[in-house]
């Protein structure tokens, strides 16, 4: 009964590590979807809250193949803890930019400056690159049922933490 027990675990942390890889790479990719082909520009700290997201998907994918290679739990679990330590620290920079957008606290001094056109002075895109002047953190460019990104991204944070959490220390 110990095996069986043993191999759904690992199941388990198989499936929660794919489903953390998969919603990971799908949350960033919306955020990548909206600046692309939505033409959103990220702000300072809505580039920052991708972070925690680029390094989580691929080590949410080593876990998978750890977990699926059979290698000692303890790696599996480690890199699911990861993971939701990782969606922490992305939820913390939800919450905060969030905060700064309601205008509960302030925000970084390089994210207060709103976006102006860019002029190129009849030089070339190339030489603008240097004076373009990213969108201010403290205005939310998208509410989607009342939240901005920042406010999803802290919920979606919020469950997949719960979710690597739930993974890493599930009983063997």
């Amino acid at each position: 009964m110990t095996a069986t027990m043993t191999a759904d675990t690992g199941r388990q942390r198989t499936r929660a590590a794919l489903f953390l890889a998969v919603a990971m790479a799908a949350t960033v990719g919306s955020a990548l979807g909206f600046q692309y082909i939505g033409g959103y520009i990220p702000c300072h700290l809505c580039l920052e809250q991708r972070t925690p997201y680029y390094v989580g998907a691929p080590l949410m994918v080593l876990a998978v193949i750890a977990s699926m290679l059979r290698a000692p739990a303890w790696l599996t679990r480690g890199l699911l803890a990861v993971g939701g330590l990782l969606m922490l620290y992305g939820l913390y920079l939800g919450v905060y930019h969030s905060g700064v957008e309601w205008q509960w606290w302030a925000g970084p001094t390089d994210c207060t400056a709103g976006a102006g056109p860019v002029d190129t002075g009849g030089k070339g895109v190339l030489d603008a690159l240097d004076k373009f002047v990213p969108p201010s953190c403290d205005k939310a460019a998208l509410r989607i049922l009342g939240l901005s990104l920042a406010g999803w991204n802290a919920i979606a944070s919020l469950i997949l933490a719960a979710v690597a959490f739930r993974g890493a220390l599930a009983r063997d």
